[in-house]
């Protein structure tokens, strides 16, 4: 079974946020990037352990420019046997979905897995977008997915429970939280990406429907006030009037 994961870069949640250009465009400056650990934790370590049980390969990609080749090597560290970088800025989702599903499309995959959504911008867009792009059915925020020849039965939370999906060979799926846990790369994982391919593409010509016009930081945080036990009419009168939630 061959398998496609799509992995993109995000910024460590440690990472100071900042903007520059009057707010235009976000500031790298200082900013440690790591593997979005969606893709990561559920969409690649879900990936590797169907192919330890079934066989197959597992590809990772992502669309983004030569300072993203040290987190796709942490992705290969973990397990991946190859690596596809599609050589360009991903500007927007749709962009993004179209490049990888143009890739997958050409390269006969028999899943393609994403991460539910990416930490830093919260879309949940290119799962289906790609599945979209390449007429396959698409499966969202699935907690389980088990491999029995080209069926897959697949769990995702409903309201008051669980739906059970049953689905054929191939498809696209996004990876919710229960789909796998988090694997740390060893030593010998981190030795071995080192020599496995990374292998750059050119992207396709593809039309841009979004742009980003500004960014905004969240507004400070007021300074916690201190209230005496013994002085309850204050405490009210501050929910009531300042809070506004009595």
């Amino acid at each position: 079974m061959k398998i496609l994961v799509c992995i993109s870069k995000t910024p460590d949640t440690t990472s100071k946020i900042a903007f520059t250009e009057g707010n235009t465009k976000f500031d790298e400056n200082g900013v440690q990037y790591i593997v979005n650990p969606y893709d990561e934790w559920y969409a690649l370590v879900r990936a590797l352990e169907l192919k330890e049980a079934n066989g197959g390969s597992v590809t990772i990609i992502t669309v983004g420019t030569a300072n993203d080749d040290s987190v796709i090597r942490k992705a290969l560290a973990i397990g991946a046997d190859e690596a596809i970088r599609i050589d360009t800025e991903p500007t927007d989702a749709y962009y993004t979905a179209m490049q990888i599903a143009n890739y997958a499309n050409s390269n006969g995959f028999d899943l393609v897995l994403t991460g539910k959504e990416t930490i830093n911008y919260n879309g949940s867009q290119v799962g289906g977008m790609i599945a979209e792009a390449m007429s396959l059915p698409f499966i969202s925020l699935a907690s389980r997915l088990d491999v029995n020849g080209s069926t897959l039965t697949l769990e995702t939370e409903i309201t008051g429970g669980l739906q059970v999906i049953e689905a054929q060979l191939p498809l696209v799926v996004s990876c919710a939280k229960g789909m796998a846990e988090q694997r740390i790369p060893n030593m010998r994982g981190i030795m071995a990406a080192r020599t496995k391919p990374l292998t750059v593409i050119a992207p396709t010509e593809n039309e841009v429907f979004t742009s980003f016009e500004s960014y905004t930081m969240p507004e400070a945080k007021s300074a916690c006030k201190m209230i005496s036990p013994e002085n309850m009419d204050e405490l009210v009168s501050l929910l009531h009037n300042e809070a506004k939630v009595i």
